[in-house]
C-alpha cells in the first residue's frame, strides 16, 4: 500500500479520527479499500472507475482522501438534493473529524440563485395567475432582503416547478453580466468568488457539464485550476452529457423573451409602441406552433415533424417573428442593457431553430419496425459470445458514429426541439485530458456482470492512445444471506401478453400480505402502473401512486403510513432512500429495457448496428441491467434492514441473458416458492425503526 493510501485509510480504520469523532461510525474494510484506491488516483492524477455497493460508505471514502490531499477538488453529485446533503451534512462531519480547516464551497447553476434585476423587473407586473402566487412572490421579496447566499433552496415552501422561478432567476441567455445595475450584489458572482477561493467545491452534474460544454452556467473559470474531480453517481453522466453537448430550443424561453422585451419598456417607455406588436406576435407564434404539433406523436424525429405542412409553416412563422423582434430591438440596444440582451437572445434562438431544421448530417433512426428485438436470435448470439474483457475493450476502440439526432418532445402546453449527439465519449475524453487532473468516477451501479466496459466506453476511457483506467469493484458489506431474499415467482406469462399485469398482481398479493404492505412496486411503464393501481385499489394497505402528488410528498406519506404500498415508475428507481421497516419489499414488474419510442435511443442503436456492433448486447442489455440494479438498490439501505426483492419477469429464468441480470445483483439467496417469502416475515416480526449512520450519502 502506498503512503498516500495508508494516510487515507488511517482515519477510516478502527480507532481512527472518524470512529473517535462521529457517533455510530462503523469501520468497513470495503470503505477503506475504496479510499486507498481513490488516494492513489489523486496522488498520481490518474483515472479510477469504482463501483461501491450500497452500504460501502463511498461518500466518506472519497471525502477523506480529497481533504487530506490538500489539492483543489471538485466533487460533482447527481442532483441538487444530494449536493445539499453532501455539503451541509457529510462534508462538515468529515472535515471536523479530521480537524482540517480547508475552505469549502457549494456552487449551483445560476437558475438556483435569486436575480435582483429580474425580481425588480417582475415587481408590479400583472403576471400572477393566482393570489397564492402573488403572496409567494412577496415572500421571495421579503426573503431577498435577509438572505446571504441567495440560494432559493432556502425557501422550503417554494416548489421546484414554481412558475415564479423563471421570473426571479437568470439564464445564460438573459443575464446582463457586468452591465447589470445589480452586478456588485449578484449572488451568482459571489458564489463563484467563494468557489474560486475554496479548496473543495461541491457541484452537481448539470453545472459541471454545462461548463465543460462552455455554456458557462457557473464556474467555467474555476475548472482549469482543479487538480481532482470526483464524480459521484457517475452512471448518470453519459446521458446528461448528451444533453449538454447538444443543443435545444423550447417554448418557455421563447415566451420569456417576448415578455422580457415588453418588461424592458418600463425603463424606456417610448419603446413600447415599437416593441409591443412583435413581442406579442412571437408569443402567438409559439402557441400556434404547439397547436400545429398536436397531430404529431409525443416524441419524434425532425423528419417526422417535417411530414406535417402545418408544422413547417409554423416553424417559418416563428423564424420570421424572431427576426422581426430583433430588428425592432437592435436600435433600442444603446438605451438599455436589457434590450441589448433581448436582441442577442432573438438572434441565438433563431440560429438554434435554423440548425434544428437543417437536417444535413442527421443520424436519425429508421422509421420502420426493425428495432423490435428478436430475443431468440439475441440469445443465440449471446451464447456464442467471447467473454474476454480485453477483446471487448479493443472492439470498443472502434470508431463510433459521431452524428447527432434531431428530435422533438411535446408537453401539455409546450415543446422542446433538441439536437443530441449519439456519442459523448470524445468530448468527455478531451476535457478530461485537457484538465491534467485526477478523475474518480464512482457509483453503486457501474458494472454489468462484474465488468466496466459499458460505462468506460461511454465515459471516453477507452479511446485510442489513452491508458486504460484503474477499476475497482467494492461489493456491499451487508449480510445478504440473513438480510434479504430474492423471489422469482413461477407461472407468469410472457411480459408481452395482454393479461400480464393481472397475473403479476395476483403473484405479488401473497407477498404483500406476508409483509403487511411496506412495499415499492416499480413499473417499466406508466400504463402498467395505472392498470396495477386499479387492480390493487381497495386493498388492506394504503396505496400511494406516482403522479397523485409530488415525489417528496408521496415518499413522506409512504413513510408515515407504516404499511403503505407505493407504485412508481423509473424516477423511483434511484435517489430514493427509505431505511428501516417502512420498506421491506421491492417488486420489479419487468426487466427495464428502454422505451422503444425514444428517438435518441433508437438512433443510438442504429449507429451501433451501422458500425458493426450488436445493439442488444452493446446498449439495450447493459442499460437495462444498470436500471434493474438501481431499482433493487432501494431495498437494503443499512445493516439493520431486512427485505424481499421480487423480480417478476419470467425472462430472467427462460432467456440466456437472464443470467447477466442475476449475476449483476448482490448475492441474495433466491427462491421460486412463496412459502419462503412468508417464512421470511413471521407473524411475530417486530416492526422497529432501524437507525441510520449517515455514511451512504
Amino acid at each position: 500500500m502506498t503512503a498516500s493510501a495508508r494516510r487515507a485509510v488511517r482515519p477510516l480504520a478502527e480507532g481512527g479520527e472518524l470512529a473517535r469523532n462521529i457517533p455510530a461510525f462503523n469501520t468497513r474494510l470495503a470503505q477503506q479499500d475504496l479510499a486507498a484506491a481513490i488516494a492513489d488516483a489523486v496522488d498520481s492524477r490518474g483515472t479510477l472507475l469504482a463501483e461501491a455497493g450500497t452500504g460501502t460508505g463511498k461518500t466518506f471514502a472519497y471525502l477523506v482522501p480529497a481533504l487530506l490531499s490538500g489539492k483543489k477538488t471538485i466533487v460533482s453529485t447527481g442532483t441538487r438534493a444530494l449536493q445539499d446533503q453532501l455539503y451541509h451534512r457529510d462534508l462538515p462531519r468529515v472535515r471536523d473529524a479530521l480537524g482540517i480547516g480547508l475552505k469549502t464551497a457549494l456552487l449551483k447553476g445560476r437558475a438556483n440563485y435569486l436575480c435582483h434585476y429580474r425580481m425588480r423587473q417582475a415587481q408590479g407586473e400583472p403576471r400572477f395567475a393566482t393570489r397564492e402566487l402573488a403572496a409567494q412572490f412577496q415572500r421571495i421579496v421579503a426573503w431577498s432582503g435577509r438572505t446571504r447566499m441567495g440560494d432559493l433552496a432556502e425557501l422550503d415552501a417554494l416548489p421546484e416547478d414554481s412558475p415564479l422561478l423563471p421570473m426571479v432567476t437568470s439564464t445564460a441567455e438573459n443575464c446582463l453580466g457586468s452591465e447589470c445595475p445589480f452586478f456588485a450584489d449578484c449572488f451568482v458572482v459571489q458564489a463563484r468568488q467563494r468557489a474560486q477561493a475554496a479548496d473543495l467545491v461541491v457541484v452537481n452534474h448539470h453545472l459541471l457539464l454545462a461548463d465543460l460544454a462552455l455554456k458557462q452556467e457557473g464556474f467555467g473559470e474555476i475548472l482549469p485550476g482543479a487538480q481532482t474531480f470526483v464524480v459521484d453517481e457517475a452512471h448518470q453522466l453519459p446521458e446528461l452529457a448528451a444533453q449538454f453537448f447538444g443543443e435545444a430550443l423550447s417554448a418557455r424561453p421563447l415566451v420569456e423573451l417576448a415578455r422580457d422585451a415588453l418588461t424592458e419598456c418600463k425603463q424606456v417607455p417610448s419603446a413600447l409602441a415599437a416593441v409591443q406588436e412583435p413581442a406579442r406576435a412571437l408569443e402567438q407564434c409559439v402557441r400556434s406552433l404547439r397547436a400545429a404539433m398536436d397531430e404529431l406523436p409525443v416524441r419524434g424525429t425532425r423528419r417526422r415533424a417535417a411530414e406535417e405542412p402545418a408544422v413547417e409553416e409554423a416553424f417559418d412563422a416563428l423564424a420570421d417573428a424572431l427576426r422581426q423582434l430583433h430588428d425592432v430591438l437592435q436600435p433600442l440596444a444603446p438605451a438599455s442593457p436589457g434590450f441589448d440582451a433581448c436582441a442577442a437572445r432573438a438572434v441565438e434562438f433563431e440560429g438554434r431553430l435554423q440548425r434544428w431544421r437543417d437536417d444535413s448530417g442527421d443520424a436519425e433512426p429508421k422509421e420502420d419496425d426493425e428495432f423490435a428485438e428478436d430475443f431468440a436470435q439475441v440469445d443465440a448470439a449471446a451464447d456464442s459470445e467471447d467473454d474476454d474483457a480485453t477483446a471487448k475493450a479493443k472492439a470498443a476502440k472502434k470508431k463510433r458514429d459521431d452524428g447527432s439526432v434531431l428530435w422533438y418532445e411535446l408537453t401539455a402546453r409546450g415543446f422542446r426541439l433538441s439536437r443530441t449527439p449519439l456519442d459523448v465519449a470524445g468530448p468527455l475524453a478531451q476535457h478530461r485530458a485537457q484538465s491534467h487532473a485526477a478523475w474518480v468516477f464512482t457509483s453503486a451501479t457501474l458494472a454489468v456482470g462484474g465488468r466496466f466496459e459499458h460505462y468506460a466506453i461511454k465515459l471516453g476511457l477507452y479511446l485510442k492512445g489513452d491508458d486504460p483506467p484503474q477499476t475497482l469493484l467494492v461489493p456491499s458489506p451487508f449480510d445478504w444471506e440473513k438480510q434479504a431474499l430474492c423471489y422469482l415467482p413461477r407461472g407468469l406469462p410472457d411480459p408481452t401478453v395482454r393479461n400480464y399485469n393481472e397475473s403479476m398482481v395476483e403473484k405479488i398479493r401473497p407477498v404483500l400480505e406476508a409483509s403487511r404492505g411496506r412495499a415499492f412496486v416499480l413499473f417499466a411503464s406508466h400504463r402498467a402502473l395505472r392498470e396495477a393501481a386499479e387492480l390493487l385499489k381497495g386493498g388492506p394497505w394504503p396505496l400511494f401512486v406516482q403522479g397523485e402528488a409530488p415525489r417528496p410528498v408521496l415518499l413522506e406519506r409512504f413513510r408515515a403510513s407504516g404499511n403503505g404500498v407505493l407504485l412508481g415508475a423509473a424516477s423511483f428507481r434511484e435517489g430514493v432512500d427509505v431505511a428501516g421497516d417502512a420498506l421491506s419489499v421491492v417488486v420489479i414488474d419487468k426487466l427495464p429495457f428502454a422505451a422503444p419510442d425514444d428517438p435518441v435511443f433508437e438512433a443510438r442503436l442504429d449507429a451501433i448496428r451501422r458500425n458493426g456492433g450488436n445493439p442488444f448486447r452493446d446498449e439495450q442489455l447493459p442499460q437495462a441491467v444498470i436500471a434493474l440494479k438501481q431499482g433493487a438498490g432501494r431495498l437494503i439501505r443499512n445493516e439493520h434492514d431486512r427485505g424481499v426483492l421480487v423480480l417478476c419477469d419470467p425472462r430472467l429464468t427462460t432467456k440466456t441473458y437472464g443470467s447477466v441480470f442475476l449475476n449483476s445483483l448482490p448475492p441474495l439467496p433466491k427462491t421460486r416458492h412463496v412459502e419462503d417469502v412468508e417464512a421470511f416475515f413471521p407473524p411475530e416480526h417486530d416492526l422497529v425503526e432501524a437507525g441510520l449512520d449517515g455514511q451512504d450519502g
